[in-house]
């Protein structure tokens, strides 16, 4: 039908000129065959639309020509939504996957979007009609809008429109040209009538606000414009944040300042893999021309370093440092009262309550505890409470029992073997680090196994059983049961956020594996936020301190502007040795997420520094989109994973593709060069053949 429409030139029917020659005959012919000519009008009208030809504008000054304002404006509504449906539907079946694939990154905030506020999009473009009418079906046809919703918001959206076209259509003599209806004036009518749908949705919003905060008496005046609750990684960068713009802040803490990674993850974990890694390569050290010893040492020793590295560190997120940077902090245990008021009982049971403009929640996290039976006479610890539980030893447990296989599970496991421990690690799940690649996870049991750790996935822990023979675990593995016998037990197998014991549950702030948050990082209470392991997604240091920028920036100021929390680009490292390192996509969730890809890899077994140091293991693994250098994910594996992936989450950052990175200087010789190789390994698959066939004949043809 378009081919014939450009063939046949039927667009100079369409014309006002046309129409206003036509005028009389339609107008007879109308009156002996009503029925008909409507019929008629309504399928020309619906096909028009629905192939995106231009003409629209015309059609409805004819409705009110021929049919006068109430019959023409019946039947050019739902032409005309009929008719965009099907131009809608049209686009959608036959563009949205292609487009959804190539471009699924930046396509992704538009889609969820349009998921959330489709309807409000699509109602302001259809009462602003200087947004083209075939332009604003076709596209919308691209998003995830449904068709149903599509065509009664369109329906309704051009009501208005339709009428004003009509009725000047009823005065067709009097009109010269299109521009004579679309005056400024009445364009610039519709483009007020276009916030509407944002206006209601303030006036909405407002009005859930006050539903909210309808059973709480709000103070007259504030002792805080902030109170944040946790003084972990979220919780100190929220309160620094306030600090420095000079906002009043009280930072309320129980425990030990630092939270969870200065005290019980990051920090001491981290100087155990040190320590541990050390033992290893002088067992190893063959590999360097040296001669290899078995290294004796006092795990008391070992330990009194852990804690000292603590106490090193310590005095960046302590007490004095922060009051000296503006922060009241106040030792003791927080409940927020209602959404303005947090009361405070110290370790003496005395109390103080707070009235601040807006609260931060920043609990953080704990570890999972499963519900095993025998579990509580067991003696286990946790990846938190080992760290003190072990400082009591002078000799480490013969057999350590590992229960889980994700990051924690796995560095500890390998720290504890590679000391000299008998590690068991069971794990339900087929494969350890299932949120890696199985290449990836595959090269992680090789590294544990090297190290001397028993990994027992698809082992599902049944119970402990504790009596004169010893503690041993009971687990299934399918085939049968089989008993772990251990003197030490470590449960690793996930953390949750801390939900109770601070007021969430009689404010009515929803939870479920965390505090439920909206993009801006606040509860139902518009003054009450949540940031780090307590508000999720991800349960990582860097991230906690990421949403903290956010959370406090929005409590402080977000009556000017707010931001939305920026997931796109999160790194995270696993510290075995090798590390693994990932920004992204991987390629499991690439498949499942439907995005084209494909891989680039560069082993490190070719560079030549890693050879230079014994550190051949592993490999640079690069998602980009089907013949684009732009990045959508990287997973790197070897020594110094966690810093060599840094480059790689800049560009991604910053929109900076593949090429840029092989046009970079980087040192000779350094492990970042991987990256480099990595680059220049899709440039070689994307090597423009046809050209350099034509330069070699050149060259050729130079040599005589």
């Amino acid at each position: 039908m378009v081919a014939a429409w450009f063939v046949f030139d039927l667009g100079h029917f369409l014309t006002l000129d046309a129409l206003k020659s036509q005028q009389a005959w339609l107008a007879s012919v109308y009156r002996d065959n009503p029925l008909l000519v409507a019929g008629v009008f309504f399928a020309v009208y619906v096909a028009c639309t629905g192939a995106s030809i231009p003409g629209a504008a015309v059609l409805t000054l004819a409705a009110g020509a021929i049919f006068g304002v109430v019959i023409g404006t019946a039947l050019v509504s739902f032409a005309s939504s009929i008719g965009a449906t099907l131009a809608f539907l049209a686009s959608r079946y036959l563009f949205r996957d292609a487009v959804q694939s190539r471009f699924a990154e930046r396509l992704r905030p538009i889609n969820a979007g349009m998921a959330r506020d489709g309807a409000f999009y699509l109602f302001s473009l259809r009462l602003v009609p200087v947004f083209p009418f075939f332009a604003v079906n076709l596209l919308m046809g691209l998003t995830p809008i449904r068709a149903v919703t599509f065509f009664w918001v369109s329906q309704l959206g051009m009501f208005l429109g339709t009428v004003v076209y009509v009725n000047a259509g009823t005065q067709l003599a009097r009109i010269e040209s299109l521009r004579d209806i679309a005056t400024p004036g009445l364009l610039l009518s519709f483009a007020a009538l276009g916030l509407l749908p944002w206006v209601g949705k303030g006036i909405m919003g407002m009005i859930v606000q006050r539903r909210v905060y309808a059973r709480w008496q709000k103070p007259e005046r504030y002792d805080r414009n902030l109170v944040v609750i946790g003084a972990g990684a979220a919780g100190l960068v929220s309160s620094l944040i306030a600090a420095t713009v000079k906002a009043k802040v009280t930072l309320v803490e129980a425990g030990k300042m630092g939270g969870d990674c200065l005290n019980y993850g990051c920090v001491p974990s981290k100087a155990l893999i040190k320590s541990a890694r050390i033992a290893e390569e002088m067992r190893q050290a063959d590999r360097f021309g040296l001669a290899p010893v078995e290294p004796a040492f006092s795990f008391a020793e070992v330990m009194r370093r852990v804690h000292a590295v603590i106490a090193e560190v310590e005095p960046h997120d302590s007490e004095e440092r922060y009051t000296g940077l503006g922060v009241d902090v106040v030792k003791g245990y927080a409940r927020i009262v209602d959404p303005w008021t947090v009361e405070i009982t110290s370790e003496d049971g005395s109390t103080q309550r707070l009235t601040t403009r807006s609260i931060v929640i920043a609990a953080g996290a704990a570890p999972l505890i499963p519900d095993l039976p025998g579990l509580e006479g067991s003696g286990y610890v946790t990846s938190d409470t080992l760290w003190e539980e072990f400082a009591k030893l002078d000799v480490m447990p013969r057999r350590i029992l590992m229960l889980g296989g994700g990051p924690i599970g796995c560095e500890l496991s390998q720290a504890f073997a590679r000391l000299g421990a008998e590690v068991t690690q069971v794990d339900r799940g087929e494969r350890l680090l299932p949120r890696e690649d199985a290449d990836v996870a595959d090269l992680a049991l090789a590294a544990l196994e090297a190290s001397g750790v028993k990994v027992l996935t698809g082992h599902a822990a049944l119970g402990i059983e504790n009596d004169a023979a010893g503690k041993r675990l009971i687990a299934s593995n399918g085939d049968g049961e089989i008993a772990i016998p251990f003197d030490a037990l470590i449960l690793a197998v996930g953390r949750k956020a801390r939900l109770t014991g601070y007021g969430l549950e009689d404010l009515g702030i929803e939870v479920e594996r965390t505090v439920v948050t909206d993009a801006y990082l606040a509860t139902i209470y518009p003054n009450i936020y949540a940031a780090g392991d307590v508000a999720g997604p991800y349960q990582f240091t860097h991230v906690a301190a990421h949403q903290a920028w956010y959370a406090s920036v929005n409590a402080l100021f977000g009556q000017f502007r707010r931001f939305k929390a920026d997931y796109r680009v999160i790194p995270w490292t696993t510290f075995l040795d090798p590390e693994i390192a990932r920004v992204g996509l991987n390629e499991q969730d690439a498949r499942a997420a439907g995005v084209a890809h494909e891989v680039t890899v560069f082993p490190l077994h070719e560079l030549d520094r890693a050879i230079a140091e014994s550190a051949k293991q592993g490999f640079v693994k690069v998602l980009t989109p089907p013949g684009k250098d732009r990045i959508l994910g990287v997973t790197i594996v070897g020594d110094h994973a966690g810093e060599l992936i840094a480059e790689y989450v800049l560009a991604m950052k910053h929109g900076l593709g593949l090429n840029k990175i092989l046009g970079t200087i980087h040192i000779y010789p350094t492990m970042s060069e991987a990256n480099k190789y990595a680059a220049g390994e899709w440039k070689k698959k994307h090597a423009p053949q046809r050209l350099l066939s034509l330069v070699g004949k050149y060259h050729a043809w130079r040599r005589g």
